[in-house]
């Protein structure tokens, strides 16, 4: 962490963690493929549940990357001894997510399914997969835990594994859950959901062997701390509050759209499956880098986080650049992957050059919002989210909307832009003071 080289390091680390959500996203889009053959209301339901799935990512990832966050801070400043502590505290916290977002969840969902759609049929399909996923959301609470704490320790290998393997078990359940294949029977969406929380399961299960395996003994054992667990929601607050108002703004879009037609809903579910795929380096690259930078910081090493940064926004930018010309020269295309719908078809084409635009400045957003994390500024990453997600993108897709739907994809560059603009005026006024740099545009135009 402190003395391989930056460029060699991250070379190391970062293709087992690519690699693991790589296939992941291959789930999500042969998921939404299987589903969408199904049956084109399913399709719908899923794009609505989406917000409800990235709200269960959103504890899970947010607490594990609390606690990788100080584990790594730890080991940077050589300070061991509290981080079994660390991870007993951060497994008790996410059970207790688990139990609340199920309960919360099964009273919510209907009243949340109904507010999204007035087709019954859609509705339906909503219940069958949402109950599911809710009530067997344990496994993917741990599993993310787990997973976190053995990336802090630079062990990237297991995770890579457990994600194969679960995403492995989903793909091969789904169609013989969905449509009833070898004698199975045919069970539509709720066959989609237990293929999903099997997969979830399945590596839940495969990442607590590596951990019991892997993971430091003495580092295994503690006691539940009220300062770690204040210092767990302290450092995750912004991945947690990034995640979470990414669930309510996607309600919001899926609001104005639905004023349009349910097929424009449709369309952005549909990006987002895309975007998960095409945006897995990028993703990849803010979990290998937050535990570098995290230990870097810890033992003062300021030049090798301008390194980080500068390495991380470059290469972010040149497959960002590889994504923009795919969506703009492939848009109907693209969608038709997921549905025969000709007006679906037709609104995805609109939609997706226009929203591509976007992707330049995202990529570089998303490495700076972890810089902050990392060097325990996470309260900038809360503003620069809080200004994406709650002032800019809903607001301005309802002042777009009066322009009708072709403006309001334009939402999504615009926001960007905006939000970039944010984002580097508050890393070169105190993020670079912080970690000790000299030059605090040297990392954006080297």
């Amino acid at each position: 962490m402190e003395k391989t080289s930056i460029p060699r390091l991250l070379l190391k680390l970062a293709p087992p963690v690519m690699l693991s959500l790589l296939i992941q996203s291959i789930y999500n889009l042969v998921d939404s493929i299987f589903i969408g053959r199904y049956s084109d209301a399913g399709l719908t339901a899923l794009s609505i549940i989406y917000p409800i799935q990235l709200l269960l990512t959103a504890l899970a990832t947010g607490i594990g990357t609390g606690a990788g966050i100080l584990v790594s801070h730890a080991d940077g400043s050589g300070k061991k001894g509290c981080q079994g502590d660390i991870a007993v505290s951060a497994l008790t916290i996410s059970i207790g997510h688990a139990v609340i977002v199920t309960i919360c969840g099964l009273a919510l969902l209907d009243s949340f399914l109904g507010l999204s759609s007035q087709q019954e049929v859609v509705r339906q399909c909503g219940l069958d997969y949402g109950r599911i996923v809710l009530l067997f959301s344990l496994g993917c609470f741990i599993q993310a835990i787990l997973e976190k704490l053995l990336q802090a320790k630079g062990k990237m290998t297991v995770p890579m594994i457990a994600q194969i393997a679960g995403t492995v078990c989903n793909i091969i359940l789904d169609p013989i859950l969905i449509f009833g294949l070898g004698g199975a029977p045919e069970m539509g969406l709720k066959g989609a959901a237990i293929a999903t929380v099997c997969g979830q399961w399945c590596c839940m299960l495969i990442t607590l062997a590596g951990f019991l395996v892997q993971y430091p003994k003495e580092q295994r054992r503690g006691k539940i701390s009220p300062t770690i667990i204040r210092e767990i929601y302290r450092t995750s607050a912004a991945s947690i509050l990034m995640q979470s108002l990414y669930t309510l703004y996607i309600i919001g879009l899926n609001l104005i759209l639905k004023g349009f037609t349910e097929d424009a809903v449709t369309v952005l579910g549909i990006y987002y499956k895309l975007q998960t795929f095409f945006f897995i380096p990028l993703i990849g690259l803010q979990q290998v880098i937050l535990p570098v930078i995290s230990h870097n910081y810890g033992a003062g090493k300021g030049s090798r986080i301008r390194e980080v940064i500068r390495y991380s926004s470059g290469f972010s930018i040149c497959i960002m650049v590889l994504a923009t010309a795919a969506f703009i020269i492939f848009p109907r295309q693209l969608t038709g992957i997921f549905t025969t719908s000709e007006s679906v078809c037709t609104i995805g084409a609109q939609a997706l050059p226009i929203i591509s635009l976007s992707f330049l400045p995202a990529a570089v957003n998303m490495m700076l919002i972890v810089c902050f994390q990392g060097i325990m500024m996470g309260k900038w990453s809360i503003c620069v989210t809080l200004l994406r997600q709650v002032f800019l993108l809903v607001p301005l897709a309802w002042l777009f909307h009066f322009g009708g739907l072709g403006m309001v994809w334009l939402t999504f560059p615009v926001t960007e832009i905006i939000t970039l603009g944010c984002a580097v005026f508050l890393y070169q006024k105190y993020a670079t003071t912080a970690i000790g740099l000299t030059s605090p545009t040297a990392d954006l135009t080297a």
